[in-house]
């Protein structure tokens, strides 16, 4: 009888260390998942990428950069949707829109 009690108290002991030692790594599954996912959306947020299709020009009108390399803003002047490879060259050409407009080779 005692050496049946020492068993089943045994179990109990692996048992409840089984479940804290699964308990402890969900938890730290769940804390990089979470990392993982706010660093994920932190790097999307701060990185925007258009699609080609939806602006109206070839070339970045400032740099001449075609746009299919990477459109990273967008402006709109003159009933069109500009691509720019950057924001620096966006907050050029807003400078001088129509001496820029001519380079951007509109399609």
């Amino acid at each position: 009888m005692n050496q049946m009690k020492r068993i089943i108290g045994l179990s109990l002991v692996v048992t409840a260390s089984f479940f804290a030692a699964c308990g402890s790594r969900q938890n730290e599954k769940a804390e990089a998942t979470k990392d993982t996912a706010t660093s994920m959306s932190t790097d999307t947020a701060s990185t925007k990428t258009y699609a080609v299709s939806l602006v109206d020009n070839k070339k970045d009108p400032t740099c001449g950069m075609p746009v299919t390399a990477g459109i990273g803003d967008t402006a709109h002047y003159d009933g069109h949707v500009l691509g720019f490879c950057s924001a620096e060259c966006k907050a050029e050409f807003l400078k001088n829109p129509k001496a820029g407009l001519a380079a951007a080779e509109l399609k």
